[in-house]
């Protein structure tokens, strides 16, 4: 994820504790991409502090990177079926949101908690109330589970499935970065809800049974 100076300029701060109306947009140039300054193993934080590229920061922000490139897949196996069911277009929109989010996100995890500015761009409970209320409309569209469900059936169903469980590991990386956190943690922790939901509701648009857990089925079972 490349690293960006979100802070205000010099005497724009607005007082601690305000509401912040939009976010800095970014301020960069990349016109090369290797720099050689991590060849020793540490990185450069929004701020400019080095850490070890095996800090929990890292990891966190990290694995977040890699939550977006798997929903980045995910929307290009929804672009390859949309033609078979028109409805689905409706949730490339929310996940090319959600990809937004997610790189706000990032910027957020890669600043130590004394150089975050208010307009620094994150998550909010705005972006998890919109993930709840997607949720909402789309669960009631869907029979109830007699059974927890297998990732599977079509392709776009186990991309969804795989962003859930990515989803999960990159809440299990921000919890040890304790205050400044919070946030992160409830939008993670819903996404990965609305993951599972959005995995399920695909398949129903395009006319995939479920493949619900049996636990019977396997080589033990009765």
């Amino acid at each position: 994820m490349p690293r960006d100076d979100t802070r205000a300029p010099e005497g724009s701060e607005a007082p601690a504790g305000s509401t912040v109306a939009g976010y800095r947009e970014p301020r960069l140039a990349i016109n090369r991409v290797y720099t050689r300054s991590g060849d020793d193993g540490t990185t450069a934080l929004v701020g400019g502090s080095r850490v070890a590229k095996t800090d929990p920061r890292i990891e966190a922000y990290g694995t977040v990177d890699e939550l977006n490139a798997v929903i980045g897949a995910a929307r290009v196996s929804l672009a390859e079926v949309t033609g078979r069911a028109p409805e689905l277009a409706s949730l490339d929109v929310v996940l090319l949101r959600v990809q937004h989010e997610l790189f706000n996100l990032g910027s957020l995890l890669a600043t130590p908690p004394d150089d975050v500015h208010p307009a620094q761009p994150r998550v909010t409970p705005r972006d998890v109330a919109a993930l709840e209320q997607d949720m909402d409309v789309r669960l009631a569209e869907l029979a109830p589970l007699r059974s927890f469900v297998l990732p599977g059936g079509c392709r776009l169903n186990a991309d969804l499935h795989l962003g859930r469980t990515v989803c999960r590991r990159a809440e299990r990386r921000c919890a040890p970065l304790g205050l400044g956190s919070e946030d992160a943690l409830v939008y993670l922790n819903r996404l990965s809800d609305a993951l599972f939901v959005w995995s399920r509701w695909a398949s129903a648009k395009l006319g995939v049974p479920e493949c619900l857990w049996e636990p019977n089925r396997a080589s033990s079972g009765g």
